[in-house]
């Protein structure tokens, strides 16, 4: 009986471990799914000239899960609504953001890029896309950092842990 607990604590806590761990390699994905995004966007602006409502209506298209749900949801409102891209774009992200992986300076490097959406000409539209996209990366060479940093340290925890709360429960 003894034996069967201990297995138990051992593999929760193993998977308490690799679920975190997961949690720094969702947030990298995430961040290189809106990356590309942002990019598909430009192309369909800058060489497509299509509509944002259409442009992002096909990204989400081509995408999955939150990413893919944010770009619908941005669609959708510009459609049934009359909103301002920039009112559907922060109503959209504050809708998704609580089902990302991604920080809070992220959220934040979004809503920037929403300032601007719809609001200039197609060169300036790119520039504020390419400036958008500076940021994404730098946020994501960070969150590689931290997940090669702290990644491998908190598996390494949830299986510790486990081993230590069944040593002291013996």
């Amino acid at each position: 009986m003894k034996l069967i607990g201990s297995l138990l604590i051992l593999a929760a806590s193993s998977w308490i471990g690799l679920e975190l761990s997961r949690a720094y390699s969702e947030r990298i994905r995430q961040l290189r799914m809106m990356k590309s995004a942002l990019q598909s966007l430009e192309a369909e602006i800058m060489y497509g000239h299509t509509p944002l409502h259409e442009a992002s209506r096909k990204i989400s298209d081509q995408f999955q899960g939150p990413i893919q749900h944010l770009f619908q949801l941005f669609s959708n409102k510009l459609i049934e609504r009359d909103i301002t891209a920039k009112k559907a774009w922060v109503e959209s992200l504050q809708e998704i953001w609580p089902k990302t992986a991604m920080k809070h300076s992220e959220l934040e490097i979004l809503r920037q890029f929403g300032e601007t959406l719809g609001k200039h000409d197609l060169v300036q539209q790119q520039k504020h896309i390419q400036l958008t996209l500076t940021y994404l990366e730098r946020e994501e060479q960070e969150a590689m950092e931290k997940q090669q940093t702290y990644g491998k340290m908190v598996k390494s925890l949830g299986v510790l842990s486990g081993l230590l709360i069944i040593i002291i429960l013996m």
